[in-house]
């Protein structure tokens, strides 16, 4: 199957959920795996489970792009349970609508809808880059550190594509609903959280208030 994107975000149609959510499930028990062999006790789970992540059809500028779910609502009772118990919640990005038909989720925005709901200290993206880059073309552009309002008027000026586009957003979204800071991280890089939050310099992009 070859995928497709509007507006940096993919397409989903009815075979491509379905294959997505098998995937998924599948990533999710593998985290949980490594997170158990690492002597934390994690449990996976599903944002239909317990009706977490509630979705409505999201639209990519007016344009329909199948069974992707804009989050309308997170209901974090079985996170805050798990997390009282001293259980890390590894959850899949996947939501049901009013019908209880499945869609799948953007893994950024079901982070950001999450942290909002918890109301979070710190909210952060592995991705496969090392940061936020102002010209993703010129390497020696990384931004170490932005505000938020610095970063909604990079998302305004139209200088950013692709996929970092909708992340960016993301990230100003939080910090807006109460977030205090959020980073872009390489997950490639061993320890890359570590080192971005316990370092001076850090190795990736903070986004501030």
């Amino acid at each position: 199957m070859v995928p497709e994107f509007v507006n940096g975000l993919r397409v989903t149609d009815a075979a491509t959920m379905e294959i997505a959510e098998m995937v998924l499930n599948r990533v999710n028990k593998g985290l949980v795996q490594k997170v158990e062999a690492l002597g934390v006790h994690a449990v996976g789970l599903s944002g239909k489970d317990g009706g977490m992540l509630k979705v409505t059809k999201k639209l990519s500028g007016g344009q329909d792009i199948g069974f992707v779910g804009e989050i309308e609502s997170v209901d974090t009772k079985i996170i805050t349970d798990l997390l009282e118990k001293d259980f890390l919640p590894i959850i899949c990005p996947i939501g049901v609508d009013e019908e209880y038909n499945t869609y799948n989720i953007n893994a950024d925005d079901a982070a950001c809808a999450i942290a909002k709901a918890v109301k979070a200290e710190k909210l952060a993206f592995l991705t496969d880059t090392e940061g936020l880059y102002r010209n993703f073309e010129d390497k020696d552009s990384l931004i170490r550190q932005i505000t938020v309002e610095d970063a909604q008027a990079l998302i305004d000026s139209g200088e950013l594509t692709g996929g970092m586009l909708p992340k960016l957003q993301n990230c100003v979204d939080a910090l807006n609903a109460g977030v205090n800071r959020v980073h872009i991280l390489d997950g490639r890089i061993l320890h890359s959280l570590l080192l971005e939050i316990f370092t001076n310099e850090g190795i990736g992009s903070a986004i501030i208030k």
